[in-house]
């Protein structure tokens, strides 16, 4: 006998478990599938159990982020698309929206760890070159903390936007010297008081505006993040001073019982300096 025609009568016999052989193979396959769901259930216990610890070591506001993350789809969702974190989503609708992430345009985002927002721009913008029939833009991305490398983006870690010489390096990078849109979703480290995060946080969008003058191209857009609050209207009235329309926005990916909101500043308009 062939082997194909030995397979094939394995195979027969398998199927009909014919006898007494059949029973040992039913019986056998029973036994596997016991054992299988056995030890799924032992996986999900430890799973569980692991859970359980972790949630135990930490603080009651650290527990309440914990089990938030988990039932939050957004945070599902940037695992599925191989987002950085969720906050990407909050970029995408906005800019579904408005349009300001163009192929060519040259982008600074600013507060940019992990490199979420960056993900976005280097796909809209195309400065990684993955579409040949459209101009390539630049993505230039900026924290105090460690951004992970990204295809496609330069980026500046350990560097304070408002500093000078990283605002030179800026100058270096971008084609130039000018950015088409400034992205702001930094935020200061939380101290627990609200009103103090809320001004430190305008303190660090009115420092976008001087930024602006220095590297935003005429009729260029910035989008930053702050918390509402009394200030608020402070920054409002600073971006209409120097841009011709300017939004507020909240993005349905954004949590809704969060303080946070966005301005869309557009229609820069460029101080000549004589």
């Amino acid at each position: 006998m062939c082997y194909a025609q030995s397979l094939s009568l394995t195979n027969r016999g398998l199927s009909f478990h014919a006898g007494a052989v059949g029973c040992t193979l039913h019986m056998t396959s029973l036994s596997v599938k016991t054992m299988w769901w056995s030890r799924l259930q032992s996986r999900g216990l430890h799973s569980s159990c692991c859970l359980m610890k972790k949630l135990s070591s930490k603080t009651p506001a650290g527990q309440r982020w914990v089990l938030r993350q988990l039932r939050d789809p957004y945070v599902k969702a940037a695992h599925q698309q191989n987002f950085r974190c969720r906050s990407a989503f909050k970029l995408l609708e906005m800019d579904d929206k408005f349009r300001l992430l163009q192929p060519g345009h040259s982008v600074v985002d600013c507060g940019a760890a992990p490199g979420a927002w960056s993900q976005v721009a280097v796909h809209r913008v195309n400065s990684a070159g993955t579409d040949p029939e459209v101009p390539c833009g630049t993505v230039v991305g900026i924290d105090l903390l460690h951004i992970p490398p990204l295809d496609g983006a330069h980026f500046l870690s350990c560097h304070d936007v408002t500093d000078p010489t990283t605002q030179a390096k800026l100058l270096e990078l971008l084609p130039d010297g000018q950015a088409h849109v400034i992205l702001s979703d930094m935020a200061p480290n939380a101290s627990g008081f609200r009103e103090m995060d809320h001004e430190r946080l305008i303190t660090m969008c009115l420092s976008l505006v001087d930024l602006a003058a220095k590297i935003l191209r005429p009729r260029g857009s910035l989008l930053c993040k702050y918390w509402d609050g009394i200030l608020a209207h402070k920054l409002q009235e600073k971006l209409s001073s120097v841009f011709g329309s300017v939004q507020t926005l909240k993005p349905n990916s954004s949590r809704k019982d969060s303080a946070e909101r966005y301005f869309f500043a557009k229609m820069y308009r460029k101080t000549v300096k004589r």
